[in-house]
């Protein structure tokens, strides 16, 4: 079990004062490559924190719905970021997904400070944290991955629609709606699905002495302490970057959500940073290699 919070590379701040020094990040289900995806958004997040650690918890890049035509500017410079994270010295842990599941054949792939994993244990201020995408869980996922991958279509189909609406809701100074949301909340059959993952996770973990259990997967943000005849645990879920916009920060053994809609500092950030990729090729080769992978299994299907 890596024990991050004692062996950390002192990094040079001098430079970054207006951002946010965050002890761990965790974001999940950013599905880039997507019309869905909120890059613009988490790109002034990102901009706006310093973190010495970052789990990406699956579902970063949408190898499912990856297309050579839809790869805009905005969605370049997530990757670019978090690349300049990686050759300042912090520690970037990828956790695959099952939109992403083409890395798995790269687990345990080390980069200076940047690893791909599938599952993640981490002594967290003296705490057991597990760490995992959430797919297992998925029956769909499991035995109808056709299936699986059609309703992902579906769902980014329904996330355009939404867009429209709320572009004509807004021009009426109406408030924006989420109908992911409502349908998640209102279809009893999904609403048993996310409290039987919630439950299949917290019991596994409570099973392990583990302490927290740290989930992306099903796009519903959480934090919440569970309690069983067996013990108890802190089930935590970091959203996603389609609907929610959140993401799971960690400062002074505390974890907490973060929400991009309830944030009023952004609009101070100035987006100035140098966002060249040039300047570091391992990485550079090292994304353009997996762009060719991405590619090969899109022109395959």
């Amino acid at each position: 079990m890596t024990n991050f919070f004692c062996s950390q590379k002192q990094l040079d701040y001098s430079d970054l004062m207006k951002k946010r020094t965050v002890e761990a990040v965790v974001l999940s289900d950013i599905h880039l490559g997507t019309y869905g995806c909120h890059a613009k958004e988490l790109n002034e997040y990102l901009k706006s924190i310093q973190p010495k650690m970052v789990i990406l918890n699956g579902d970063i890049i949408d190898v499912w719905q990856f297309k050579k035509r839809y790869w805009p500017k905005s969605h370049m410079k997530i990757i670019k970021h978090i690349m300049r994270w990686i050759t300042k010295g912090t520690k970037v842990y990828y956790i695959t997904g099952n939109h992403d599941e083409m890395l798995r054949k790269f687990t345990g792939f080390k980069l200076g400070s940047f690893e791909i994993v599938d599952k993640l244990l981490l002594d967290v201020g003296g705490k057991k944290a597990w760490c995992f995408h959430g797919d297992i869980f998925d029956v769909t996922m499991q035995h109808s991955k056709w299936l699986a991958k059609l309703g992902a279509v579906g769902y980014d189909s329904l996330i355009l629609i939404n867009r429209a609406v709320n572009l004509i809701l807004t021009s009426f100074k109406k408030e924006p709606i989420s109908m992911s949301k409502k349908i998640k909340n209102s279809v009893k059959s999904a609403v048993k699905f996310i409290n039987d993952f919630e439950k299949t996770a917290t019991d596994i973990a409570i099973n392990n002495n583990y302490d927290y259990v740290i989930c992306g997967h099903i796009h519903q943000p959480e934090i919440k302490k569970i309690i069983t005849d067996k013990g108890s645990v802190l089930y935590l879920n970091s959203g996603d970057w389609v609907e929610n916009l959140t993401a799971l920060e960690y400062n002074n053994k505390e974890w907490s959500m973060y929400e991009y809609q309830k944030d009023t500092s952004l609009k101070k950030i100035k987006n100035s940073e140098d966002d060249t990729i040039e300047k570091i090729p391992e990485t550079k080769e090292l994304f353009e290699n997996l762009l060719l992978e991405f590619q090969a299994i899109q022109s395959n299907k």
